[in-house]
């Protein structure tokens, strides 16, 4: 049963994940400035999702790098949610910047993305096809033993949805053909940057790239992150100091990847963003499960657990920063 938050534990959380907006807003555009000159590149691209994190990079590159120097890309696919689109025209609209659509949807069928991908939900549910949608979910960290398991949820054309248990070689499969479209729009990212002479952008919070939630050569790859060292409840600060349009701020964060509605906590985290920064704050300043628990209103045996998700998925992300390894790299056994 979950505890109720303790005003004390709270008031210390809450002081470690305060940022004075203006300071750190300056801090980054000085921070984007010095990284710009160092690789000689003179503007910024990157995709633009209608989200918080793409929409606060926005604002943070048209600071640093001039609002004519910013190239955001719109790139939805078949199962692109069109709101997204609205969104990111809207923000594009507020900061001034140039903005284009690139219809990935076409590429990712000739490659076969869709149809890998719907061969191996057939595995599972053989009836699949047209007029149907899915999604992956995981079981919550606080409620399930041992590993997340992940499940697939099914919605036939009438309706209604459908739970199902994935063995591992589904799953993998699945997500294998989903991260084409991640990859595939790092492709377009860098063809714009290479013929304007512009960084790509990447727009990871704390959450994500501590915890791994990135395509590796795909949205993981990026010239430069501004605000990989936010965590998700500074980014919404950030956010509302640059001006960053109120239907954004109000919007729940979503993956937009596959064809059913998906919340983040749905597919990756354990937890709502604002529960889950205080979770990892209080484990990277070293607090006590307890004190955090009483922050996040969390008995302190699901913080623990909450930890050991965490350190599960740090294990896993450590594959995803590694650079390529050389033959030089590798020490014959005894060395």
């Amino acid at each position: 049963m979950n505890v109720r938050p303790s005003e004390d534990a709270q008031a210390i959380l809450a002081q470690a994940l305060a940022i004075d907006p203006a300071a750190e807003t300056d801090r980054i555009v000085t921070a984007l400035r010095q990284q710009l000159r160092g690789i000689r590149k003179r503007g910024l691209v990157l995709g633009l999702s209608g989200g918080i994190d793409s929409s606060v990079s926005v604002a943070l590159a048209a600071r640093a790098a001039g609002p004519q120097n910013v190239l955001c890309l719109f790139m939805p696919e078949n199962d692109s949610d069109p709101e997204s689109l609205r969104l990111g025209r809207l923000v594009a609209d507020t900061f001034g910047v140039e903005a284009i659509v690139e219809d990935i949807g076409p590429a990712l069928r000739a490659m076969g993305c869709y149809e890998r991908r719907d061969a191996f939900i057939r595995e599972l549910v053989p009836e699949y096809g047209e007029g149907w949608a899915s999604k992956i979910v995981i079981a919550n960290a606080l409620e399930s033993e041992g590993y997340n398991i992940s499940s697939l949820v099914v919605q036939d054309p009438k309706g209604k949805q459908t739970k199902v248990r994935m063995p591992l070689p589904v799953y993998l499969g699945v997500v294998a053909a989903t991260n084409m479209k991640q990859r595939t729009r790092k492709q377009i990212e860098y063809y714009h940057a290479d013929r304007l002479n512009f960084a790509v952008l990447g727009t990871p919070n704390r959450l994500e790239y501590d915890q791994g939630f990135f395509v590796k050569n795909g949205d993981g790859a990026a010239d430069v992150k501004p605000i990989a060292h936010l965590y998700k409840t500074q980014v919404y600060a950030l956010a509302a100091y640059l001006g960053v349009p109120e239907e954004i701020l109000n919007r729940p964060p979503t993956t937009d990847t596959y064809s059913l509605a998906q919340t983040q906590e749905e597919f990756y985290f354990s937890l709502p963003y604002d529960r889950m920064d205080i979770c990892l704050c209080g484990l990277n300043k070293g607090m006590a499960a307890e004190v955090v628990g009483q922050a996040a209103g969390l008995d302190a045996w699901q913080v623990e657990r909450v930890w050991a998700d965490i350190a599960a998925k740090r294990k896993a992300t450590r594959y995803l920063h590694l650079r390529p390894q050389l033959v030089d790299d590798v020490k014959e056994v005894g060395t």
